[in-house]
């Protein structure tokens, strides 16, 4: 995981609003700032994702302090984001039990994304304890 400073912004009749210093034209909103919260890894995740499929370059995170001496970022108040940075798939051999590769199997028709998706669920929830 790689740590990237949000900005949170909230005008007087708007919803919470989010931008990237390091990734401009990466943006999102939250009525609630949890949501705010939630919806900026799931953007910042994204817009990366995008930049990889069109072979853009994924820039090195910004310090703290650069980023609050910007005019822009000023007003707001800085988070982390931690983004998964895509990278090269391993084949691995698991064991599980034949009623859970099932239950994965009817709900999803790619069973390695489904568990790799599942693991980083668990692990950012993890985190975030």
């Amino acid at each position: 995981m790689t740590n990237y400073i949000a900005i949170i912004h909230k005008d007087p009749k708007s919803d919470f609003g989010v931008s990237f210093p390091d990734f401009p034209g990466c943006i999102t909103t939250g009525k609630t700032l949890e949501e705010a919260r939630i919806l900026a890894q799931e953007a910042l995740e994204f817009h990366i994702e995008g930049m990889v499929e069109d072979g853009e370059k994924i820039p090195s995170p910004s310090s703290l302090d650069n980023v609050m001496k910007q005019p822009d970022f000023a007003s707001g108040v800085a988070f982390i984001v931690h983004a998964r940075l895509p990278s090269r798939a391993v084949r691995v051999s698991v064991t599980l039990e034949e009623s859970l590769l099932s239950a994965i199997s009817s709900v999803s028709k790619n069973r390695s994304k489904f568990l790799a998706e599942a693991a980083w669920e668990k692990l950012n929830r993890s985190h975030a304890a």
